[in-house]
């Protein structure tokens, strides 16, 4: 992994100093910023491979700046937090981030936790350049999504699902099978990142969610995505 960028955008100096020196042994490069406003010009500065992002900062907290940066870039991002709940991973899961470690946490925890969505970022095949089944349409070379003639809008994970479900097109998934084919054989939770991201599909794509006629739900198996007729 030498040579990749890291940004870390935290509002603890001791935290940032830490990190940085850490991971510039490492052979990572590492800019940093104190908050979420300065860590967005770095963002669109460096273009780094990976950022990590604390979540309470003062003005502009790591939520909304998670937001802004998934308005721009499917970037990998790991959220780093004191509040290492349930709600507060799902909470991470659902706004796009790729990973989120509690503090304290150890450095050689941190290095493997960006060595994997490094590496998850990378295996990720090339896809074709166009999907169109009459309803949903899908450039990828310009990850635009119409559904039914109207734009939807996606985060990247919300995109990597509905390519992989129509790429699989009348095939059913299992969780472990998605979770493999979006986030990564390495991906590691303990909440269920396939229900939550399903869900937030079906807000964007389906006509009714509690009636879903695109994707699926083929309990005790998985999830289909079914051509329209």
């Amino acid at each position: 992994m030498n040579g990749k960028t890291v940004l870390v955008i935290d509002d603890s100096e001791t935290v940032r100093a830490t990190v940085s020196d850490r991971l510039e042994r490492g052979g990572y490069s590492v800019a940093s910023a104190g908050n979420g406003r300065e860590g967005l010009r770095r963002l669109y500065e460096i273009k780094p491979d990976v950022v990590l992002l604390d979540v309470v900062m003062p003005e502009l907290d790591g939520w909304k700046t998670l937001q802004l940066i998934r308005d721009v870039s499917d970037v990998p991002v790991i959220m780093l937090t004191s509040r290492d709940t349930e709600l507060e991973r799902v909470r991470g899961l659902r706004g796009g981030a790729d990973d989120y470690v509690g503090k304290p946490f150890s450095p050689a925890e941190l290095s493997a936790r960006i060595e994997a969505v490094l590496r998850r970022s990378s295996e990720k095949p090339e896809a074709k350049e166009v999907y169109d089944d009459g309803t949903v349409c899908i450039d990828f070379a310009s990850r635009e999504v119409t559904v039914r003639g109207e734009s939807a809008s996606l985060t990247p994970l919300e995109f990597r699902l509905l390519a992989v479900l129509t790429e699989h097109t009348g095939q059913v998934l299992s969780r472990h099978q998605l979770i493999d084919l979006v986030w990564g054989r390495s991906y590691e939770s303990s909440g269920d990142p396939v229900k939550i991201y399903i869900g937030y599909l079906r807000k964007k794509i389906e006509r009714d969610q509690k009636a879903p006629e695109l994707v699926e739900t083929v309990r005790g198996f998985g999830y289909r995505y079914r051509r329209p007729d």
